[in-house]
Order: structure tokens, then C-alpha cells, then sequence
């Protein structure tokens, strides 16, 4: 089996990418930046480029699985005209690749975003797409452009929208909980958007990789709403990490951004249903990140 993984050099990415080749399968890597692992294939380079996109997909002949993306959505409405060309272009360009191809498998890293702000109502697989940010936008658009090709050329197409990803190796990301790691051995004052009493579902990495590897057994087109199905306030977190750290992580509350949805919660039956029940609680997570962040600062 070879796989190519876009965006395998990031934080879900190599986790994703020694995973899979721990079970046998042939995996290359398209990216922009090496991967820190010297026997892994890359081709490094923007899939914007023929001839970068050329060169992955010939070693991709069992699946894509397209991580590669912007993804920082409060700056998305500064540089929308960036987050669309990556975001919507390379998505285009990976299936029309994989039509031209004949590559059977397409899995899709989208977002809950893409439904927009649904206060407290449970977030599903079934509700009408309305995003608030560019970024939403590009995601929402990447999903219409792969049911089409799902259903005009019969690739087999699996979209999994996550909640907020974390766990251990994420010290290149700009997530709150990577801040709050951060925060915890430099004593940096962590900014709170708001209240803070906005909430989010937090799911851990392992749950995460996962689920993208169910995706290879999905057959047709499928939507699954991937998240741990419970959840936290941005001060609840913090307490919880400062639970997890030991250490007393000052915080600073600053006007709410624009764009920023009020509550982010899921309904997972579907992930459930699949045999994808996520194992790794919020405290337990944290608990595993701190210990890993301890070990590798």
C-alpha cells in the first residue's frame, strides 16, 4: 500500500506518517518544510507547483491523505486571498490528481468550522454549511469540491472534521494548549479572548490518527464529525493546566475577537459508531503532554 500525506511534516502529520509506517505501508511526504525523520520519502515544495504536485502523486497510488493547510482562523480574515489559494487550490489540484491518477482514496482533514456558530447546539455531521471565517470558507469549499469528485468519478472520499488537536510533539504549534505548555516554563501571561467562558471539545492526538486511519476502510462518501464529545471553557482548560504543570500560569483577559464562536460542541455518535470511541480524557491529556513537554524542552 502507498500513501502520500500532505502536510506530513506537521504536528498531525509525522505523528500520522510514523504510524502508518510502522504497519508496512509506503508512505511519501509532501511538504514544505523536511521531516525530522531522515528515512522518510518528502518531496518538498508547494503543491501549487505542477511539478511538485507531479512528483507526489506518483508515489500515491492507494490514497492521499491532505493534512496541508492554513489553519490559524483569526488570521485568515487578515489574509484571505492566502488562505483560499493554499486551502481551496491545492485541494482542487490533489483530485483532479487523484481522477487523473486513478487514485481510489481521499481523506480530508476539515473542521467544525465549517458549520459556523451553532451556540449550544451539538454540532453534526447533517447541519447546513455556513462558515464565519475565511477560513471556514475554504474548508466549506474543499468539502463541496470533493462530494463532486466522490460522486462524479467514484473516489472513495472521507472528510474528517476535527475538533481542536492535541497531544505530545506540538511545540511548533500556536494552539491554546501548546501556549499554555509554553507559558507554564517561561511564566509568559497567556490571553484570554474575552470571558474565557467560551468552550471547545478537545481531542488527543492518538484519537486523532486514529481516526484518519479508519478512513482507509470507509467506503463511498463519508462525513464524520471527529471530537471527544464533551466540551471546556478556556479557564476551565487552564485550571486543568495548570493542574497538569504545577505551575501558576498568570492570564491576561483582552477584547474577544471577531469571528471566534462562542461554543464549539459535537455530536460524535457517528465516530463512536464507526469503533473510532476516543480513549484519552482532557486531564489525562494534559497530564501526558506536561510530561513529554517536561522531557523535551
Amino acid at each position: 500500500m502507498s500513501v502520500l500525506v500532505t502536510g506530513g511534516s506537521g504536528f498531525i502529520g509525522r505523528n500520522l506518517v510514523r504510524s502508518l509506517l510502522s504497519q508496512g505501508i509506503e508512505v511519501v511526504v509532501a511538504d514544505l518544510v523536511e521531516f525530522p525523520d531522515n528515512d522518510v520519502k518528502i518531496v518538498k515544495g508547494d503543491l501549487r507547483d505542477p511539478k511538485v504536485l507531479n512528483e507526489a502523486l506518483l508515489n500515491a497510488s492507494d490514497g492521499i491523505v491532505h493534512l496541508a493547510a492554513l489553519t490559524r482562523v483569526l488570521a485568515s480574515i487578515k489574509e484571505p486571498m492566502a488562505y483560499y489559494e493554499t486551502n481551496v487550490g491545492i485541494t482542487q489540484n490533489l483530485l483532479e490528481g487523484a481522477r487523473s491518477f486513478s487514485i481510489p482514496k481521499f481523506i480530508f482533514a476539515s473542521t467544525n468550522a465549517v458549520v459556523g456558530d451553532m451556540g449550544d447546539a451539538l454540532i453534526n455531521e447533517d447541519m447546513k454549511l455556513s462558515p464565519l471565517t475565511p477560513y471556514g470558507a475554504t474548508k466549506a469549499a474543499s468539502e463541496m469540491l470533493i462530494s463532486a469528485y466522490g460522486r462524479a468519478y467514484g473516489i472513495d472520499c472521507s472528510v474528517l472534521r476535527f475538533t481542536n488537536v492535541y497531544g505530545t510533539d506540538m511545540e511548533s504549534k500556536d494552539s491554546l494548549v501548546a501556549r499554555l505548555m509554553k507559558a507554564a516554563v517561561s511564566g509568559a501571561k497567556i490571553e484570554i479572548y474575552g470571558s474565557g467562558s467560551q468552550v471547545r471539545d478537545y481531542i488527543f492526538l492518538d484519537d486523532v490518527i486514529k481516526a484518519i486511519k479508519m478512513g482507509f476502510d470507509m467506503t463511498g462518501l463519508e462525513t464524520v464529525v471527529v471530537g471527544y464529545g464533551k466540551s471546556t471553557s478556556v479557564v476551565d482548560l487552564i485550571d486543568l493546566a495548570r493542574k497538569a504543570t504545577k505551575c501558576d500560569i498568570p492570564t491576561v483577559h483582552v477584547d474577544a475577537k471577531p469571528g471566534e464562536m462562542s461554543a464549539v460542541k459535537v455530536d460524535n455518535r457517528k465516530l463512536l459508531e464507526l469503533g473510532g470511541k476516543p480513549k484519552i480524557d482532557l486531564e489525562t491529556g494534559l497530564d501526558i503532554v506536561w510530561k513529554w513537554w517536561l522531557k523535551n524542552r
